[in-house]
């Protein structure tokens, strides 16, 4: 087994968002070839698929889960489920590197003792996005997601309480975690359509993870 994450042993910086949210510009590079091993241990279980939403759009961004649920949408909703609907098979247990790693992180933000029920594994290729969008299909609504970047460089789009407000554009490196949560928690955000490029460890493509605390 790979050792648990040490950040105390390595330099990164803080960038405050705004009241319950900051940048940690580094904090996963310690770790980050054994988190995209244990990302390809969970995607030979729970194989990356690309979700379709209620209203019959299919997502760009290819998705797979771990942890005690996982996040799952079709024509019938948005929804959390135990059970993986393409094997049948719960879905792989959170490798012990993720919880260590998001508990960590969440804890720099100031969000202690946090244990995430599911991390959503998102696979982004060159023109995949996600749109402006709030998490809320969690019946926790204070503990803070926890979004981890690997590989290509993304921009992400961090706006306000409502759509409508003034949206920022972040620049995202690998090994780059933002940690929102508590005030922040609703904060609209999403990615902008992911530009070519090649990546030593992911080759063309862009890994996040998002933990989540759903109940």
């Amino acid at each position: 087994m790979l050792p648990l994450f040490d950040s105390e042993a390595f330099t990164f910086a803080e960038e405050p968002l705004e009241e319950g949210a900051v940048l940690l510009r580094g904090f996963a590079l310690p770790k980050a070839e054994g988190l995209l091993q244990d990302v390809a241990t969970v995607a030979a279980a729970a194989p990356f698929r690309n979700l379709v939403t209620p209203g019959g759009y299919t997502m760009s961004v290819a998705m797979t889960n771990c942890g005690r649920v996982g996040w799952v949408s079709d024509r019938t909703g948005y929804r959390y489920d135990p059970i993986d609907p393409q094997t049948q098979r719960p879905w792989p247990a959170m490798p012990a590197t993720f919880v260590d790693l998001a508990a960590r992180a969440a804890a720099k933000a100031g969000f202690s003792k946090y244990d995430p029920d599911a991390c959503l594994i998102n696979r982004y290729v060159a023109g995949a996005k996600l749109g402006l969008h709030q998490d809320r299909d969690e019946n926790d609504r204070w503990s803070p997601i926890v979004s981890v970047s690997l590989g290509l460089p993304a921009v992400f789009l961090w706006g306000g309480k409502r759509r409508a407000d003034r949206v920022r554009r972040i620049h995202l490196e690998h090994g780059d975690v933002v940690v929102w949560g508590g005030p922040a928690r609703f904060v609209y955000h999403g990615v902008a359509p992911l530009k070519p490029g090649d990546h030593p460890l992911t080759d063309a493509a862009r890994i996040n993870l998002t933990f989540r605390k759903v109940f």
